[in-house]
């Protein structure tokens, strides 16, 4: 497995103990430093570089979204994964703006952080099942239209029943399942959809889905 090197960003020392704890039950995975506000975070990610930085998105002093992109100004191939007890379309759509590769619910932290944090470090974009499901609920209600893209015939019969579940909410495990492969099958078929549709974020394949009608309404 892979090290990933990671910078965790909380207010709360109870949470930053609880995912430490969490992040090391992986093999080879290590948490350089921790911070408890945005600039603490801003100059830990400049001074250690990290691979993954786990950030709350609500810190005393700069917002997460803001935290986000000094990071990535400070350390460009650092990959954020939002953490964030808000449940609101809004706040999944501002830090996928802002820069991030993840946005995980407080809530399903037990479930969802390790494959965020295993995504994010290869710079695949990760929302948890409840998150993504909330993005594609928005655009089935009337988004503004995407522009023209890439259609579904670039992608396989298998491709296209990977890009289906995905954009409506599994995970990596349930779509395993689904199909009958195994996980590693489907991160591979992910990240050759993401290439065959030049696409660079996960809420840029969820438009995809809708757009081909990949999505059940």
């Amino acid at each position: 497995m892979k090290s990933v090197r990671i910078l965790i960003v909380d207010d709360h020392a109870v949470v930053r103990r609880g995912v430490k704890a969490l992040l090391e039950t992986k093999r080879r995975w290590r948490v350089l430093a921790q911070a408890a506000d945005g600039r603490e975070a801003i100059l830990q990610a400049k001074k250690c570089k990290p691979d993954v930085v786990v950030l709350d998105i609500s810190l005393p002093d700069l917002n997460g979204f803001e935290v986000t992109r000094q990071i990535l100004k400070v350390s460009p191939q650092s990959r954020v994964v939002i953490l964030s007890m808000h449940q609101t379309e809004q706040a999944i759509r501002d830090a996928l703006d802002a820069g991030a590769r993840g946005f995980v619910f407080k809530s399903d932290l037990d479930r969802d952080l390790l494959s965020a944090v295993e995504m994010a470090a290869q710079g695949i974009q990760f929302l948890t099942p409840k998150a993504s499901e909330m993005v594609v609920e928005r655009f089935l209600k009337g988004d503004p239209p995407a522009a023209p893209g890439p259609r579904t015939g670039k992608l396989t019969p298998r491709q296209r029943q990977v890009a289906s579940l995905l954009a409506e909410g599994a995970t990596n495990k349930e779509v395993a399942a689904a199909l009958s492969i195994s996980v590693k099958t489907v991160e591979t078929h992910r990240s050759e959809i993401m290439r065959r549709l030049s696409l660079s974020a996960f809420s840029d394949l969820v438009r995809y889905a809708v757009r081909e009608g990949l999505v059940r309404a």
